[in-house]
């Protein structure tokens, strides 16, 4: 599967269906090798994935990040193989273990340790029989990982790891545990904004919601920032080390620090000057696309 070197992250939740379609089709033309969409309390990502599959041509569909607890190995399985024999190798599977607030407090599911449940589920995945036409090739898997341990699982067991929401440091470690033969999927948030008051005030409102998430503090901690860091919407220091935001080439440095640390894959979610999550903004995607 070739899903190119830059691709895109974003919400579609707030678009309606046609016009998920074409922001697709729009993205695809600029030349963005994939699309990657979530998991949340929104649209169903296999769902969504085949219809934005049906209305592109080239483009790379990929779910960052499904939950693993909505739906059993099978299930899963089933999905990605019927998306890829349908797309002729277009859709790309992520999974990951979500958060304990989400899992426990908003579905009311049983969260368990993290490595032990990937490692469980993958083994499903690997086992459950499937007797649809299969695709023409092994359909690929990464999984979200970003302390050692889940870098090792995905080493081990998939065919790489999508990080999300750290730095070029984090993409450096991970490709060491990693090593060269597998994907490298980053994400990264990004902010058209030269200002540097009004690219953080822009970036805040974003990290918002990932602050009181345990899997990504503890990350963050392990980078090198601390709990002061993480408070008040996030100090500058917390915006800088996981946001690129600035000029087009300033932004265009940080995704190359990526790709020097060793990401095969860059995936950019633009963070829209309105502040509203899920719109996106083609001007930056236009301009980091020539």
């Amino acid at each position: 599967m070739d899903i190119g070197k830059l691709g895109v992250w974003t919400f579609f939740d707030a678009l309606t269906a046609p016009v998920a379609a074409q922001a697709a089709k729009r993205i695809e033309a600029l030349g963005y090798g994939a699309l990657w969409i979530p998991e949340a309390v929104g649209r169903h990502p296999f769902v969504l994935a085949s219809w934005l599959l049906a209305n592109t041509d080239k483009l790379v569909i990929a779910t960052g990040i499904a939950n693993i607890y909505h739906r059993e190995p099978g299930v899963t399985l089933a999905g990605q193989n019927s998306l890829n024999e349908q797309s002729s190798g277009r859709f790309l599977l992520g999974m990951g273990v979500s958060h304990k607030p989400l899992v426990e407090g908003l579905r009311g599911l049983a969260y368990g340790p993290p490595i032990a449940t990937m490692r469980k589920y993958l083994d499903g995945l690997a086992t459950a029989p499937y007797q649809g036409i299969p695709p023409a090739e092994k359909a690929p898997i990464v999984i979200a990982a970003l302390g050692p341990r889940m870098l090792e699982l995905a080493r081990e067991a998939c065919d790489g790891a999508h990080p999300y929401f750290t730095s070029p440091a984090h993409t450096a470690m991970a490709k060491q545990i990693l090593g060269p033969d597998k994907m490298l999927c980053v994400e990264q948030k990004i902010i058209l904004e030269e200002d540097p008051t009004k690219a953080r005030g822009l970036a805040r409102p974003v990290a918002q919601m990932y602050l009181a998430l345990p899997n990504y503090r503890n990350n963050w901690l392990r980078m090198g920032l601390a709990e002061a860091d993480l408070a008040n919407g996030g100090s500058d220091k917390f915006i800088d080390t996981t946001f690129a935001w600035g000029s087009v080439e300033k932004i265009r440095s940080r995704i190359q620090e990526h790709y020097d640390a060793g990401a095969t894959h860059v995936c950019i979610q633009p963070v829209h000057p309105n502040g509203q999550i899920g719109t996106l903004h083609w001007e930056t995607l236009e301009a980091l696309a020539r």
